[in-house]
C-alpha cells in the first residue's frame, strides 16, 4: 500500500468519527473520484458504526448512461454494498444551464432517499474546493460564497457530508492505482465551454506550475471564510432574537419590524436580512437586489408599501413590518370551488394551501374566529371564493353590514393577502373568512354543533 493510499483511508477515517449516521449513503457517479470513496468506504466497513450503501443517479445525457448505471451495479455488487438506482430526466429547460438542470435533478433524487439520521456522502476533494472558490470570487460572491463547500451540512430530512475535502486529486488517483480500480471517463468533464472545466483545464494548471500548494492554500482560505461566516450568522441570529424573540429550533418570524432595522448600521442590517432570508429558505440576494431594498424598503416613506422582486423571492413592506416570501403565483380570483359534504381537505388554487374542516362542539369560553353552524353547513350548498369587491359582512354583537375591505384593512391584513383568503359562502352567502371572522347569520351559537375551518 502506497503513502498517498494509506493516507487517503486514515483522513477519510478520522473524517467520519465527526459524521455519526444511521445510514451512509455514497453518491456514485462511476468516476475516479466517487468510486475511490466507495471502494475506502467498503475498506473502513469494519469500523463503520451504520450500512454502507450506494446511490447512483443516471442522467440520460449520455448514449452510454445505461452502460455506465450497470457498470455501477455490478461495481457494488462486487463490494456487496447495496446500490439505489434513480433514472431522471436531467435535460435543461429554455435559460438553464445544462450542468445545473443535471446537478438539481441529482439533489432532488437524492433527497428522496435521505431518512433522518442518514448521511449522503459525496466526493468532492480539494481542488474541487479550491475550483468552487475561484468561481465565487469571479462571481463576486461574499464570505458565505467564498467559503465554498462545508464539509457537513443539512440535506434532505439527514446531513450531506464531504470527507474527501482534505485530500487531493493526486491522492485519489494514486489510490485508484493501487486498488487497480476501473472508472468511467465522462467526456462532458473536458468541454471547456463549461465555466469549472475551463478553471480546470486551462487556468488551474498554470496556478500549480508557479504555485505547486495552489489546491491546498485556497482551501485553506475558503476554511478560514468558513470560520468567518460562522461568526456572521452568531451576529445575525442575536440580531434576529433583539427583533423579534427568535431562538434557533424555533419557527422563523415571518416578518421584521421595520423601525428597528432602520435604527442598525447597514452592515448590521445586510447581515440580519441575508441570515433572515437563508433560514426561510428563500434564494440568496445579488448586491443588486440587497441595494433595491435598502432603497425601496428600508429608505421608502412610511406609507408607502414597495416590492422587491428576485428569483424566487419576494419583499414587502405593509405597516412598518417587512415580509418575506415566495413569489406570489397569479390567479383567478373569480375562481369558485364547490365543497361537498362530507368535508375533506380541500386543495386550493395557485398554490394557496388546503382548508381543512374541523367539526366539534363550540364552548363558551371558545373564541374561534371561523366557526360556522353545523346544520346549516349540511343543509346549504358550500362554495369557496376569493373576493372580487362589494363583499359585505356582519360580524357578531353588530346590528349592520361591513364592508368587507374595511374589515381586512381594519384587522391589519396585508394588501397582497386580502385577495388570496378562501372566503366560505353558504347557499351564496358571505358565511365566513377563514383565518379571520365568521358572518352572524351563520355563526355557530354557544352549545351548538359547529365547524372550525383553518388553512394550511
Amino acid at each position: 500500500m502506497s503513502t498517498a493510499t494509506a493516507q487517503l483511508l486514515h483522513q477519510l477515517g478520522v473524517a467520519l468519527q465527526t459524521m455519526p449516521a444511521q445510514r451512509y449513503w455514497v453518491a456514485y457517479s462511476g468516476g475516479v473520484d466517487s468510486h475511490v470513496l466507495l471502494h475506502a468506504m467498503a475498506a473502513l466497513r469494519p469500523q463503520l458504526t451504520a450500512t454502507l450503501n450506494a446511490v447512483h443517479v443516471n442522467h440520460g445525457l449520455n448514449p452510454a448512461a445505461s452502460e455506465w448505471a450497470a457498470h455501477c451495479v455490478s461495481v457494488c455488487e462486487a463490494l456487496d454494498i447495496a446500490c439505489h438506482l434513480f433514472n431522471v430526466d436531467a435535460h435543461a429547460q429554455k435559460g438553464e444551464s445544462p450542468e445545473a438542470a443535471a446537478r438539481d435533478a441529482r439533489y432532488h433524487a437524492f433527497s428522496q432517499l435521505i431518512e433522518r439520521g442518514d448521511l449522503l456522502l459525496t466526493a468532492h476533494h480539494q481542488e474541487d474546493q479550491s475550483e468552487t472558490l475561484l468561481l465565487q470570487l469571479l462571481r463576486g460572491a461574499g464570505p458565505h460564497g467564498l467559503a465554498a463547500m462545508p464539509a457537513l451540512c443539512r440535506f434532505s430530512a439527514g446531513n450531506l457530508a464531504r470527507p474527501l475535502l482534505a485530500i487531493s486529486q493526486a491522492q485519489i488517483e494514486q489510490y485508484a492505482n493501487d486498488k487497480l480500480l476501473h472508472w468511467i471517463e465522462d467526456p462532458s468533464n473536458q468541454d471547456r465551454g463549461v465555466e469549472r472545466n475551463y478553471l480546470r483545464h486551462e487556468i488551474i494548471p498554470s496556478f500549480k506550475s508557479h504555485w505547486p500548494a495552489f489546491a491546498k492554500t485556497v482551501s485553506r482560505s475558503a476554511g478560514h471564510c468558513a470560520e468567518a461566516v460562522e461568526l456572521l450568522d452568531e451576529l445575525a441570529a442575536e440580531g434576529l432574537h433583539q427583533l423579534t424573540g427568535w431562538v434557533k429550533d424555533q419557527p422563523v418570524p415571518l416578518t421584521l419590524p421595520l423601525p428597528d432595522l432602520q435604527q442598525m448600521t447597514p452592515q448590521r442590517r445586510r447581515n440580519i436580512l441575508r441570515y433572515w432570508l437563508r433560514i426561510r429558505e428563500l434564494p440568496i440576494v445579488s448586491t443588486k437586489v440587497m441595494a433595491q431594498i435598502e432603497c425601496s424598503l428600508i429608505e421608502a416613506r412610511e406609507d408607502a408599501n414597495p416590492l422587491v422582486r428576485w428569483s424566487g423571492g419576494e419583499l414587502r413592506r405593509y405597516r412598518g413590518n417587512l415580509y418575506a416570501m415566495l413569489p406570489l403565483v397569479p390567479f383567478d380570483t373569480s375562481t369558485e370551488v364547490p365543497w361537498q359534504w362530507p368535508l375533506q381537505s380541500l386543495t386550493l388554487p395557485a398554490g394557496l394551501g388546503t382548508l381543512m374542516a374541523c367539526t366539534r362542539e363550540v364552548a363558551e369560553e371558545e373564541e374561534s374566529m371561523t366557526k360556522l353552524s353545523l346544520a346549516q353547513c349540511r343543509q346549504l350548498p358550500i362554495t369557496i371564493r376569493f373576493r372580487r369587491g362589494g363583499e359585505r359582512c356582519c360580524l357578531e354583537g353588530r346590528d349592520h353590514h361591513h364592508e368587507l375591505k374595511g374589515l381586512l384593512q381594519a384587522a391589519g391584513v396585508p394588501p397582497w393577502q386580502r385577495d388570496r383568503i378562501p372566503l366560505i359562502y353558504l347557499g351564496g352567502q358571505l358565511a365566513a373568512v377563514v383565518g379571520h371572522f365568521s358572518c352572524a347569520p351563520f355563526q355557530a351559537g354557544e352549545g351548538e354543533a359547529g365547524i372550525t375551518f383553518s388553512l394550511r
